[in-house]
């Protein structure tokens, strides 16, 4: 393996997506990889593996911020992995026996990324009517239903983010918006990223196994991407949330809509 470099233009993307990120707590894996796959060209398996990694790195920091306030329910936490956690192990088995490299394969990974893409479009703009639902709605299902729905959102988030780099943020934290209503906002979202961590550590670390780790695309986009999550972590309170949702929401089904169709 040769010694990682850093390329600008790979730098420059991070650093606009993080921003983004920062900005509007959208998952990085819904923007960086579609940048990846069709606008660099990098092969759709390469560019989930390397940005698993790079997410792994950002949602840590992210889990170290909300440990420290205290807005991490760790046993929803919990409960996501302990679904998540085997399938995002099945699913690289999965991988590792039918071939990233194949273009079967790459057709399917890009497929079921151009999927995510619009299911998490979906989740960014109903994301307010679900939370004002799941507020009027206060009593949770019984404590059996909520612990297996859980393990079973994990599960499909283990496969979905194994596969594409996307599906732990905005999928995750809607639909843990349905199952605990009485968490407050802040609690779920740390919940979800916490869940992220180990997650995507353990996918980025499988593709790296596989070798689909590109270590200059991963050193370039770390570069950009933490210092713009600051700056847009620093002006978020001052963003205009709801246009920023829907247009990032337009973005994500054009591009979602391609990658499917392509």
């Amino acid at each position: 393996m040769s010694f990682p470099h850093i390329e600008p233009l790979y730098s420059f993307s991070g650093l606009f997506v993080g921003f983004l990120v920062g900005l509007t707590g959208v998952g990085g894996g819904s923007l960086m990889t579609p940048i990846l796959v069709l606008l660099f060209g990098i092969h759709p398996a390469t560019a989930v593996g390397t940005d698993l990694l790079y997410a792994s790195v950002t949602k840590a920091t992210g889990t170290l911020v909300h440990g420290v306030k205290g807005s991490v329910d760790w046993l929803v936490t919990l409960r996501l992995a302990a679904g998540s956690v085997p399938a995002a192990t099945i699913t690289l088995i999965l991988l590792h026996r039918y071939g990233m490299d194949s273009p079967r394969g790459s057709a399917l990974i890009q497929f079921v990324l151009g999927a995510a893409l619009l299911i998490t479009a979906i989740a960014l703009v109903f994301r307010p009517q679900l939370a004002a639902f799941a507020a009027r709605n206060r009593p949770a299902p019984a404590h059996g239903n909520t612990l297996a729905l859980t393990i079973l959102t994990g599960a499909v988030l283990g496969a979905l983010v194994t596969l594409t780099s996307v599906g732990a943020g905005a999928i995750g934290v809607t639909v843990l918006l349905l199952l605990y209503p009485a968490l407050p906002v802040s609690r779920i979202v740390g919940s979800d990223i916490a869940h992220a961590v180990p997650l995507t550590l353990l996918a980025g670390a499988g593709h790296w196994l596989l070798g689909s780790i590109d270590w200059s695309l991963l050193l370039s986009l770390l570069v950009g991407s933490l210092p713009g999550i600051v700056a847009g972590s620093l002006l978020s309170a001052k963003a205009p949330e709801k246009v920023l949702r829907h247009v990032l929401a337009a973005t994500l089904t054009v591009v979602g809509v391609r990658l499917v169709m392509a």
